[in-house]
Parts: structure tokens; sequence; C-alpha cells
């Protein structure tokens, strides 16, 4: 899933060529660079991770704003940052989810008396077949 987010960058005042960034659409969404790259750097960081908290609580994504109706502050400029939640969902998404499934009971049986976690198999096979598919 990719997402887009349109993004104010302010020049910092106490360091010189730093930027504060702010991403109205996503409340409190705030953060700052040493330098323009790391600034936006930063901010696709910090966007990506508010979308993965709303995402992982089982929250809708909050709606992006046109860029031509954010209009930043004096000194300021706007733009899009572009998010990819499948890849950053990859490599930090941690919340688990509770799922139910039906397996036959032999099945059950021989898992139980092996000591097998269903959770750890279920996750192991689900991320080989995820690889596979994006490799």
């Amino acid at each position: 899933m990719k997402l887009t987010y349109p993004a104010c960058f302010y020049p910092c005042k106490d360091l010189q060529g730093a930027f504060t960034v702010v991403v109205p659409d996503l409340p409190g969404c705030t953060t700052q660079g040493d330098t323009l790259a790391d600034a936006l750097l930063m901010a696709i960081d910090a966007a990506s991770g508010w979308v993965l908290d709303e995402l992982e609580d089982g929250r809708p994504v909050p709606h992006a704003s046109a860029i031509a109706d954010i209009v930043p502050e004096a000194g300021g400029f706007s733009t899009v940052l572009v998010l990819d939640m499948d890849a950053y969902a990859a490599q930090y998404g941690s919340k688990a989810v509770r799922k139910n499934l039906t397996i036959p009971a032999w099945l059950n049986t021989y898992a139980e008396q092996n000591n097998i976690n269903f959770s750890q198999v279920l996750q192991e096979a689900l991320i080989a077949k995820y690889q596979k598919r994006f490799s």
C-alpha cells in the first residue's frame, strides 16, 4: 500500500541547515532533520510510523489533503511524502492480531502431542509466502 501526505518544512532557527517537518493530516506528527535530505527521510519515517500505529490498532487511515490546500507558515514550503506501508510494516510492524483457524482433529492431536506452537508455524508459513511473492 502506497500513501501520500503533504508535509510542511520549516528551516530551524537554532540549527543552520536543519528543518522541522509537520504532517498536517496526521495530528502530532512532527519531526526534524539536520539537513533537508535528513528531514525528508525523518518525515517519511515519522508519518509511516504514525499510520502503522493506526492500522495496527484497527483505525482507518486519515484522508490526505490535496497539496494545493496546504499552505505553510511564512518561511516554510510544502511537498508530498510517499509512504510505502508494505515495506514499513514488514520492517517495523509488531502488533499481534488474534486469528481463529480450523484444522483437522488428527493434525491438532499431532501438533499438541509434539508441542508445536500453532502461532509460530502460521507466522513462519505466512512470512515465507509473503517473501516468495515479493522476491
